[in-house]
C-alpha cells in the first residue's frame, strides 16, 4: 500500500472485525489513477470476488453428500440489529418517539418585535438548515399585509378603503386620529409598522394659512423629504381674527382677564395681519406634496369675515396665472364666500388647478350675493364629475321668504342656472342644499335630451324652500303644516319624476326636506329612488307617472295613514310620544291637510 492510497473499512464502531482474511481485507483504492481505469479496476476486482464467493458456495452448500462446514458457536457475537431513523419533530404521528435532543431557539428572545434583515440582531449560522431540534424564527414582520391593516385599524379606530388612497374622503370627512402623539410611538415597533403608521398619521394634515406656519412646515418636510408622498389630504384655514393683548388687567374690571406667559392682560380681537394669500399657498402645496389629490380651502366665519387674498401684490384690472397644483382631484371650500366672492375669483382657483374633477362647497351663511354669485360661476363651463353645493343649511323652517332671497328673484332665476351646472356632460354626481323648485328638473331632463349618453347617476336635493308666486307673504312658508309647501314639494317630486324619462341613467334620486323644529321629524317629506325601490311621499298621480318611466320600479310600502297617529273628538290630529323615531317608508301627500289645523302632542302613557 502506498501512503497516498484512501483506506475506507467498512465496519461498525460497536463491533470487532471478523477473523476472516477475507473480509477483513480493506478495500484499497488508487488515486493516482484516472477515474475511468480506477472504475475499471474496481469493476474487474468485483467480478473476481463473486466468483470466488460463488465456487464456495456451490461447493458446500449445494453438494447433498459433503457435511458442509460446522455451525456457528453459540456465544458468537452476531450482528447489530437494524435500528431505524428517529423520525423528525414534523413527522404527523400522534405519539412522538421520545428524544433527548435539547429545543432549543434559532432566534432572538426579543425577536419577535425585531427586524431580523437589520445589523446587530442575532442571526442563524450561515448554511445552517433548520432540523428537528430547531424552530423557524417568526416575527412580527412576517404577517400578511391585512394583519397589519387589522391591527392598526383597531388602534386607530377607521378603516382606510383602497379607493380613499387615491381619494381622500369623498365628503369631505377627515381622517385624522385625536391620538396622533401617542400612535405616532407605535412607529417604533417594526420597520413595517413604521411605514403604515407614518402613510396614515401623514395621510390628513391641517395647516393655518400664515407666512409663519407655511415656513416652518416647509421647513420640516425639507427635513423629512420621506414623508412628502404620504400627504394626500392638505386641509389650508385661513383665521378670520387675532387676539390683540392690551394693558395689564386692574381689578376693578368686570372683563375676564386672559392668562398669558406675560401676566393677566385683556384680549381685544382686530383682523388678522400675517395671513398668506391662495398664490403661496398654491405654491407651497405644489413644490412640497407631489401626490396630495384633495384640498380643503376654510375661509372661516364670522361676521363681516375678510376676504382671503388671492394675490400676494394686487393688481386690479389684470388676471395672473396661480401656481398649478395638477395633482388635486377635489376640491373641499368651507366658508365659501370669503374664498369666492365674484366670477374672476373662482377663474383664478380654476386656474391653479386644472385637473379639478369634484367641488364640495359650503356657505356658513345665507346671502343674496352668494346666490347671485353662484350663477354666474354655474354658468360657466367645467369639466366636474361631482358637485356639492349647499348654500343654505341651518334647516330650519320659515315662516316667509326672507329679505335677501327676494333680492334674488327679481334678477335671476336660480334653478335654471343650477340645472345648466348638473347637464355638464361630465357630470356624475349632484348634491344641492338651498332653495328649489320644478323648474330645475324641467330645465336638466330638456337640456340632457340632446345627450346620447349622459354620465349623471345620482341626484341628491335638500329643500330648504321651494320657490314660488305667491300672492300674500304667509303663502311662501315652509314646513308640514303649512299647504303651500306640501303642495310645491309634490310638484317638484312628479317633475324629479317625469324627468327620469329623459335621464335613463340615473339610479339614485333623493328629494328631501329637513326641518330641525318639526314636531315630529318623522313626517318630514321626502322621496328616494335607490336600487329599483321608492319610498316617501306619494299620491295616485306619482306613484302611475313612476309606473310609465320606470316600470320596474315599486314603492317599498303604500300606506294610507301616517302610523301611529290619532284624532280627537274635534278633528284636531293627536300624535303619542310613542311615535317611531324611524323613518316612515310610505307618506300619502293628502293627509298632509290634516296637519294643517296644527299638531297635539299627547302626554299619555
Amino acid at each position: 500500500m502506498t501512503s497516498t492510497a484512501s483506506t475506507i473499512y467498512a465496519r461498525d464502531s460497536k463491533m470487532t472485525p471478523p477473523s476472516d482474511p477475507v473480509h477483513s481485507e480493506p478495500l484499497t483504492l488508487d488515486t493516482r489513477l484516472p477515474r475511468a481505469e480506477r472504475d475499471q479496476s474496481l469493476q474487474e476486482e468485483e467480478e473476481g470476488r463473486a466468483t470466488v464467493e460463488l465456487a464456495n458456495i456451490m461447493t458446500t452448500a449445494s453438494n447433498p453428500v459433503s457435511p458442509g462446514s460446522s455451525s456457528p458457536p453459540l456465544d458468537q457475537a452476531g450482528l447489530q440489529d437494524f435500528i431505524p431513523p428517529t423520525r423528525p419533530s414534523s413527522t404527523p404521528f400522534p405519539h412522538a418517539d421520545p428524544r433527548n435532543a435539547t429545543m432549543r431557539r434559532a432566534t432572538c428572545p426579543a425577536e419577535d418585535l425585531m427586524d431580523l434583515d437589520e445589523p446587530g440582531h442575532c442571526q442563524p449560522s450561515a448554511g445552517a438548515l433548520p432540523g428537528p431540534s430547531q424552530s423557524v424564527g417568526v416575527n412580527l414582520n412576517h404577517l400578511p399585509a391585512e394583519i397589519h391593516e387589522c391591527i392598526l385599524d383597531h388602534l386607530f379606530g377607521f378603516r382606510i378603503s383602497p379607493a380613499s388612497k387615491s381619494s381622500i374622503v369623498r365628503w369631505g370627512t377627515a381622517l385624522r386620529h385625536s391620538r396622533r402623539r401617542e400612535l405616532s410611538e407605535l412607529s417604533l415597533v417594526s420597520s413595517v409598522w413604521r411605514i403604515l403608521i407614518q402613510e396614515r398619521l401623514y395621510r390628513h394634515i391641517k395647516l393655518k394659512a400664515t407666512i409663519e406656519s407655511l415656513r416652518s412646515s416647509f421647513s420640516w418636510f425639507c427635513q423629512n423629504p420621506h414623508l412628502r408622498c404620504y400627504v394626500k389630504h392638505i386641509e389650508v384655514w385661513f383665521p378670520v381674527f387675532q387676539p390683540k393683548y392690551g394693558p395689564l388687567a386692574v381689578s376693578n374690571t368686570n372683563v375676564l382677564p386672559t392668562v398669558t406667559a406675560d401676566g393677566l392682560t385683556n384680549a381685544t380681537y382686530l383682523l388678522p395681519g400675517n395671513n398668506c394669500s391662495l398664490e403661496e399657498a398654491f405654491y407651497f402645496v405644489a413644490e412640497t406634496f407631489p401626490e396630495v389629490s384633495v384640498l380643503t380651502l376654510e375661509g372661516g366665519e364670522r361676521k363681516k369675515a375678510p376676504k382671503v387674498r388671492h394675490w400676494i401684490r394686487e393688481e386690479r384690472g389684470q388676471l395672473r396665472a396661480m401656481p398649478k397644483v395638477e395633482t388635486i382631484r377635489t376640491l373641499i371650500c368651507k366658508g365659501q364666500w370669503n374664498l369666492v366672492r365674484s366670477l374672476q375669483d373662482w377663474e383664478a382657483i380654476m386656474l391653479a388647478l386644472p385637473n379639478l374633477q369634484e367641488w364640495h362647497g359650503s356657505y356658513s351663511k345665507p346671502k343674496s350675493k352668494s346666490y347671485l354669485t353662484m350663477a354666474e360661476v354655474l354658468g360657466q363651463p367645467m369639466s366636474l364629475s361631482t358637485l356639492n353645493l349647499c348654500i343654505e343649511g341651518d334647516y330650519r323652517r320659515e315662516l316667509s321668504f326672507p329679505h335677501y332671497f327676494n333680492k334674488v328673484r327679481t334678477k335671476v332665476h336660480f334653478c335654471s342656472t343650477l340645472a345648466q351646472a348638473a347637464a355638464l356632460p361630465s357630470m356624475e354626481h349632484f348634491s344641492y342644499t338651498g332653495r328649489v323648485c320644478k323648474q330645475f328638473f324641467v330645465d336638466l331632463a330638456h337640456r340632457l335630451k340632446d345627450i346620447r349618453n349622459p354620465r349623471l347617476k345620482s341626484i341628491d336635493i335638500t329643500v330648504k324652500n321651494c320657490c314660488r308666486n305667491v300672492a300674500h307673504w304667509n303663502e311662501s312658508g315652509s314646513g308640514i303644516t303649512d299647504m303651500f309647501f306640501i303642495k310645491a314639494f309634490e310638484a317638484l317630486v312628479l317633475a324629479g319624476i317625469r324627468s327620469l324619462e329623459k335621464l335613463t341613467s340615473v339610479k339614485y334620486l333623493r328629494i328631501r326636506y329637513v326641518d330641525l323644529d318639526s314636531p315630529v321629524p318623522p313626517l318630514n317629506p321626502y322621496f328616494q329612488l335607490r336600487n329599483g325601490w321608492a319610498s316617501g311621499v306619494w299620491s295616485e298621480v306619482i306613484v302611475s307617472e313612476l309606473n310609465r318611466v320606470r316600470p320596474s320600479v315599486r314603492f317599498e310600502e303604500l300606506s294610507e295613514s301616517f302610523g301611529e297617529v290619532g284624532y280627537s273628538k274635534d278633528g284636531r290630529m293627536v300624535i303619542n310620544p310613542d311615535f317611531p323615531r324611524a323613518r316612515a317608508l310610505s307618506l300619502k301627500l293628502s293627509n298632509y291637510r290634516l296637519l294643517s289645523g296644527g299638531i297635539s302632542i299627547s302626554h299619555s302613557v
